[in-house]
């Protein structure tokens, strides 16, 4: 299905305005490079104007809201019922891969993201093709070679390439997605040869410009080199970001008891543009302070503040304080968490701080402030915030909305904020996150942002529950066990921003793998649009401000975790060398408590597994993981153990907070009985277990 056309606005407004277009110049890799890390284009109409479309390999029976299909799920995993390509080049033979057309435009524009969940099969990306087809005149072949490669890891190969020595940290590959762009003056076609029976994801992120628009197209030998001067810089302000402009910030602090307000208005009439915003809170709950006190900003006078989310989940970082960086927004350990999305206005700008927490807090933080030139192309920057308390989640697939406004704009991202009360302890069994990204522009049918899953969207693949950040993605928060418990997830979209003529819609699919009751699922999106646009966002209430309490809860034996057995570590006789055992409250923990112990090197801590009959079987202990945590190894009736992956040793580990992990040993052929788990402290600190799980093989 081609879903690349143009609406008549386009055509009208910008096709036959050729004067306008010239007077921009033209476009090149180092155009695309410098835009990176350029977060003010984000706060202008853009120009030249350019529209944002999505390739990917969703379920082609999804062609409509109300139609059947809609919710479909075959998007990459192989044998759909239709191919998730354009269209069918070459059918397969005799077991022999097939050819597909993955992605056709007929125009100036560039390539902005590629991202795969390891997709297989050759691709072949040509630039500035000629003819209709693969057999006439393709264009410039740019790329033959494995599909993932080029759509999650091609800057490695063309910065090889173009002979540059350059660690690129994650500035292009982030997670498994790649930004590195890729221009083309006059076209692109990408066809992928591959067999459907093996997995395929992919998304294809493109910028389209009118045609009148003088782009340089992509030289993989040459370009990268000619523009390293901007190739450079760029690197080292999306790893490394900062305001990079020596203004003296505008400081404030003061404590807000509860239920009082805090405001604060620039001193000099604009107009101006916010360029840093810092705030940090203290208070002896802080998850419930960031949750609680409601940050809520006002350009020119708006009596609908465009911004108004709690001040923790506006910085991404919900609940609590959870450290990433990326080139927007960044969170530090000390709990200071700072925005530099541009905020331009007119005349003035307010910001309030409303504190429905319950209790006193300290309120610190500066803004940066510069001189803005307000004119036609300049937009109001906003972030609304909303949340679900006691979803059913698995009761049926719906579209959660992030995000509907009618007016003219430019769609820059959003962050998920869940709290997933799974027992499953695999993210096969606990996963929330199966449900597409569907975003419409200008009153679309079918989207032309379609996506195959959430942590698709998100840059990662298979609901891994690593922690991770990138400058313009992260999953900050996973408390555990695999994708259970408190999740945040964030994706700016900066070279893939989305600029909408009249309205955008976009959701994402609440679809879990089980039935999980109780689910809170709390999103920002975050926008910028001109004056009189209006949104559905509707004024929050205390009651929406609360971090939703995770329930107790029984193991299940899901997914991954199907036939296990489940054993609370509490019941199973524990018995230490020497320091003390006890069982403690723990919130992350499935029955709201653990196992606790405080071990020093050397010492040993001994638990009884009943195994029910022989065979071959895997343990797994469910362990709470945290800065001080002990480095520990594992004996089973003597016997030492290794854990997954060969190691011997073990560290019950975390970077910053608290976190309830699957620490898996190797499979191993059990008898039936009584089976002694000790547990050897190597390197001193903190064991707390919930439950160990015996799975057979």
């Amino acid at each position: 299905m081609q879903r690349i056309l143009f609406p008549m606005w386009f055509y009208s407004q910008v096709f036959l305005a050729p004067t306008f277009l010239l007077s921009a110049g033209t476009l090149s890799t180092g155009t695309f490079l410098e835009q990176m890390s350029d977060l003010e284009q984000l706060a202008r109409w853009p120009d030249p104007v350019y529209r944002t479309i999505q390739f990917s390999s969703y379920d082609r029976r999804s062609t409509a809201s109300e139609a059947p299909g809609w919710f479909s799920n075959a998007d990459g995993f192989g044998n759909e019922p239709i191919p998730g390509f354009l269209k069918v080049l070459r059918e397969p033979r005799d077991g022999q891969a097939g050819l597909y057309l993955l992605a056709e435009v007929s125009g100036p524009g560039a390539i902005v993201r590629g991202w795969s969940a390891g997709m297989g099969g050759v691709l072949r990306v040509y630039l500035d093709p000629k003819g209709p087809e693969p057999e006439a005149d393709s264009g410039v072949l740019i790329w033959e070679g494995p599909a993932y490669d080029f759509l999650a890891r091609r800057s490695v190969q063309f910065l090889k390439s173009a002979g540059i020595e350059l660690d690129g940290k994650d500035a292009f590959i982030q997670q498994d997605a790649d930004y590195l762009p890729i221009p083309f003056a006059r076209g692109l076609r990408i066809t992928w040869e591959g067999k459907l029976s093996e997995l395929h994801f992919y998304h294809l992120q493109v910028r389209l410009y009118p045609k009148e628009t003088s782009i340089r197209t992509f030289d993989p030998k040459k370009d990268l080199k000619a523009f390293e001067a901007q190739l450079r810089p760029v690197v080292s302000q999306l790893t490394e970001p900062s305001l990079g402009q020596n203004i003296e910030p505008l400081r404030f602090s003061g404590t807000l008891e509860a239920g009082r307000n805090w405001t604060w208005t620039q001193p000099v009439p604009g107009p101006g543009a916010v360029r840093e915003l810092k705030l940090r809170l203290k208070a002896d709950a802080i998850d419930a302070a960031l949750r609680g006190c409601l940050l809520r900003i006002g350009f020119d006078g708006s009596q609908r503040p465009q911004v108004e989310a709690p001040v923790g989940d506006f910085f991404a970082s919900g609940p609590g304080v959870n450290p990433f960086s990326s080139l927007p927004i960044s969170v530090q350990a000390d709990g200071t968490m700072i925005s530099r999305f541009v905020m331009p206005f007119e005349k003035s700008v307010r910001m309030e701080i409303i504190n429905d927490a319950g209790l006193p807090v300290r309120l610190e933080g500066s803004v940066v402030i510069s001189p803005w030139q307000w004119d036609e192309r300049s937009l109001y920057f906003r972030a609304k915030w909303r949340v679900d308390h006691d979803l059913a989640g698995g009761a049926g697939v719906i579209d959660l909305p992030y995000l509907v406004t009618i007016g003219k704009g430019v769609f820059a991202g959003c962050a998920a904020m869940i709290m997933n009360p799974s027992g499953a302890p695999m993210a096969h069994g606990n996963w929330w996150g199966e449900g597409d990204e569907k975003i419409s522009v200008d009153g679309e049918i079918m989207p032309s942002t379609f996506g195959t899953g959430s942590e698709d969207y998100f840059n990662y693949s298979w609901s891994r529950p690593d922690l991770f950040d990138h400058p313009y993605c992260g999953q900050p928060l996973d408390s555990g066990p695999d994708t259970s418990g408190y999740v945040s997830n964030h994706r700016f979209q900066v070279m893939d921003a989305i600029p909408f003529e009249k309205s955008l819609a976009a959701a994402l699919e609440l679809w879990t793998h089980n039935p999980t009751p109780g689910m809170s699922y709390a999103r920002i999106a975050y926008h910028y649009a001109r004056p009189g646009a209006s949104d559905d966002h509707r004024g929050l209430m205390p009651a929406d401000l609360r971090v939703p309490v995770l329930p107790k809860r029984e193991p299940k034996a899901w997914g991954g975790a199907a036939g296990a057995r489940f054993y609370l570590a509490d019941q199973l006789r524990p018995e230490a060398s020497s320091g003390r055992v006890e069982t403690v409250p723990f919130p992350l923990a499935t029955q709201l408590q653990v196992l606790l112990w405080h071990a020093q090197k050397g010492e040993r801590l001994k638990l009884n597994v009943p195994i029910e009959k022989d065979g071959r079987a895997a343990i797994h202990l469910v362990a709470v993981h945290r800065p001080e945590g002990a480095t520990i190894r594992v004996r089973l009736d003597g016997v030492p153990q290794r854990f997954a992956g060969g190691s011997e040793t073990a560290r019950l580990g975390s970077e910053y907070a608290p976190r309830v992990l699957n620490v898996h040993l190797e499979p191993v052929d059990l008898k039936a009985g009584s089976r002694e788990i000790v547990v050897e402290c190597v390197e001193p600190g903190w064991v707390g277990l919930d439950y160990i799980w015996v799975k057979p093989q």
